[in-house]
C-alpha cells in the first residue's frame, strides 16, 4: 500500500475517531462544563451540531478540492483539527464546547476530499474494494476513539481531546511529506469551482436524476445508522448498567468487527451477490441486529450482535462505488461532498429526534426506537430494485449531459 493511500486512510480513521471519542464521555462532559445534569436537548444538540457543520462544509471542501487540488484542502483541515481539539481540551463553558464541536465538524468534513482522492488513484473496477478499506479504517477510528474516550476519560474527562490533537498533528506531518497531489487543476475544474456556493453542490444533485433512487437509498441507510450512534451509550447504561469503560469496550468491539468486515468481505460479497443483492443483505443483517438489541436481556448479547451490526455497514462502500461510477473525474469531489452532506443531513435531525423518542419511550419499552428504525429499512426496497439502481450508467458531466431515468421530466 503506497504512502499516499496510507495518509488518506489515516485521515478517514481520524475523522471517525473524532466522532467516536466523545461518545463514552458525553454525559460526564456535559455535566463537567455545564455544572448540571445533562438534558435531552444538550445531548442531541451536541451530536447534531457536528453533523450540521459537515452538511454545510463537506460540499465546500469537496468542490474546492476539485478546483485547487485534494492535498491543500486536506492539509488545512488537519491543521484546523489539531488546533481545535487542543482548544476543546480546555473549554471552560458549555457554549465554548459547542463552538469547538462545530469547528470539529468543519474539519471532519474532509472525508469528502478523502473519498475523491481514493477515486482519483483507483481504477473503477477496484473502487468498491478501496472504499471497503476506507470504511475499515473508519471502523478502526471508531474503535480507537472509544478506547481513548472511555479509559482516558475516567482519569480526566478532557484528556481524550489532547490525544486527538496529537494524532491529527502527526497525520498532518505524514500528509505534508508523503501524499502527492492526485489531481491537477484543469480548465474544466476551474469552471466547476467558479461561482461556488456552500449549498451549490447539494443543489446540483438535481442534475443526477438518473440515480436519485440510489441517492435515496444512501439517505435512508444513513438515517437508520444514526440511531445506533445516537443512543448506544444511553441505552447500554440504562439497560445493562455499564460503566464508562465498558461502554468504550463495546464501541471498540464494534470497531473491530466493522474493520474486519469492511476490509475483507465487501468485494467478495459484491461479487457473490451483485450490487443490489449486497445492499439487501446488509440491510437484513443490520435490521436483525437492531431487533436483537431491542430484545436483549443481558449485556453479553450486545457483544454477540456486533458481527451483524458490522455486516450491516458493508452497504456503505458498495453504495459509494455504485455512485462514483456514475459521474466523471471532474465531478468526483463535487458528488462526494454532496453525498457527505446528505449523510450529515440525516445526522443533524436524527440525533435530536431519536434521543427525544428514546427518552419518551424508555419507561415503557426501551427498545422501541431500535424496532422502529429496523422497519424504516423497508422503505428502501422499492428504491433498491428501481431502475436508478440497476447497472452502471456511463459517467457523465451533469452540466453538459441531460439527465435520464426516474424523476426526469
Amino acid at each position: 500500500m503506497n504512502k499516499a493511500l496510507v495518509a488518506i486512510l489515516a485521515t478517514i480513521g481520524l475523522d471517525a475517531m473524532g466522532i467516536a471519542l466523545i461518545m463514552p464521555i458525553l454525559p460526564a462532559l456535559i455535566r463537567d462544563v455545564g455544572h448540571s445534569e445533562q438534558s435531552v436537548w444538550q445531548f442531541g444538540a451536541l451530536l447534531s451540531l457536528y453533523a450540521a457543520m459537515q452538511f454545510l462544509f463537506a460540499p465546500l471542501l469537496g468542490s474546492l478540492s476539485d478546483r485547487y487540488g485534494r492535498r491543500p484542502v486536506l492539509l488545512v483541515s488537519l491543521a484546523g483539527a489539531a488546533v481545535d481539539y487542543t482548544v476543546m481540551a480546555f473549554a471552560p463553558s458549555l457554549w465554548l464546547l459547542f463552538v469547538g464541536r462545530a469547528i470539529s465538524g468543519i474539519t471532519g468534513a474532509n472525508m469528502a476530499v478523502g473519498m475523491a482522492y481514493i477515486t482519483d488513484i483507483t481504477p473503477e473496477e477496484s473502487r468498491a474494494k478501496r472504499f471497503g478499506q476506507m470504511s475499515a479504517l473508519f471502523g478502526i477510528g471508531f474503535m480507537i476513539g472509544p478506547i481513548i474516550g472511555g479509559f482516558l476519560g475516567e482519569y480526566w474527562v478532557r484528556a481524550p481531546f489532547l490525544a486527538a490533537a496529537a494524532l491529527n498533528g502527526l497525520n498532518l506531518l505524514w500528509t505534508l511529506f508523503f501524499m502527492p497531489e492526485s489531481r491537477k487543476r484543469s480548465d474544466a475544474t476551474a469552471r466547476i469551482g467558479a461561482g461556488f456556493t456552500v449549498l451549490g453542490p447539494l443543489r446540483a444533485l438535481r442534475d443526477y436524476r438518473s440515480f436519485w433512487s440510489l441517492i435515496g437509498v444512501a439517505l435512508i441507510f444513513a438515517f437508520v445508522g444514526e440511531v445506533a450512534g445516537t443512543i448506544w451509550v444511553l441505552y447500554v447504561q440504562d439497560k445493562f448498567h455499564w460503566a464508562t469503560g465498558m461502554v468504550g469496550l463495546s464501541l471498540t468491539s464494534f470497531g473491530l468487527a466493522h474493520a474486519a468486515m469492511q476490509g475483507v468481505l465487501v468485494a467478495p460479497l459484491q461479487k457473490l451477490l451483485g450490487e443490489r443483492g449486497s445492499l439487501v443483505f446488509a440491510m437484513a443483517c443490520d435490521g436483525a441486529a437492531y431487533v436483537g438489541i431491542a430484545m436483549a436481556g443481558q449485556g453479553w448479547m450486545a457483544f454477540a450482535l456486533m458481527p451483524l451490526f458490522a455486516l450491516g455497514g458493508t452497504a456503505q462502500p458498495v453504495l459509494q462505488g455504485m455512485l462514483s461510477a456514475r459521474v466523471d473525474g471532474d465531478n468526483q469531489g463535487r458528488l462526494m461532498g454532496a453525498l457527505t452532506s446528505l449523510n450529515s443531513l440525516a445526522s443533524i435531525f436524527a440525533p435530536l429526534g431519536v434521543s427525544m423518542f428514546y427518552f419518551a419511550t424508555r419507561g415503557v419499552f426501551p427498545g422501541a426506537v431500535w424496532v422502529v428504525a429496523a422497519a424504516v429499512y423497508l422503505v428502501s426496497l422499492p428504491l433498491i430494485f428501481g431502475k436508478g439502481a440497476a447497472g452502471v450508467t456511463p459517467a457523465t458531466t451533469p452540466a453538459t449531459t441531460p439527465a435520464t431515468g426516474p424523476g426526469s421530466p
